[in-house]
């Protein structure tokens, strides 16, 4: 398995950013997906869910109405879109294979949001 997400960076107070997550080592069609997060000096966050086919996701309440998780199963991809964001976003954000970021995760990409 192995996972790699890109797309992060510093962005202002009420900015977008998309995350993208590539996949290969697994049938990545078949594999519930997930985001997860960890802020300095805190434990890791569940973000967001979806189904193996993309029908399905599921958010934290903290990004709800913020974020969009979705898929692209041709490109072996996932993404995070993330708006409205706020300083309390501010985490390296990990893929995982499966739910709530139990399964094998990728290294992070960094989101830092300051003014």
């Amino acid at each position: 398995v192995q996972l790699v997400e890109s797309g992060g960076g510093l962005v202002q107070p009420g900015g977008s950013l998309r995350l993208s997550c590539a996949a290969s080592g697994f049938t990545f069609s078949d594999a519930r997906m997930s985001w997860v997060r960890q802020a300095p000096g805190k434990g890791l966050e569940w973000v967001s869910d979806i189904s193996s086919g993309g029908s399905f996701a599921y958010y934290g309440d903290s990004v709800k109405g913020r974020f969009t998780i979705s898929r692209d199963n041709a490109k072996n991809t996932m993404y995070l879109q993330m708006n409205s964001l706020k300083p309390e976003d501010t985490a390296l954000y990990y893929c995982a294979k499966g739910t709530r970021g139990v399964g094998p995760r990728g290294q992070g990409t960094q989101v830092t949001v300051s003014s």
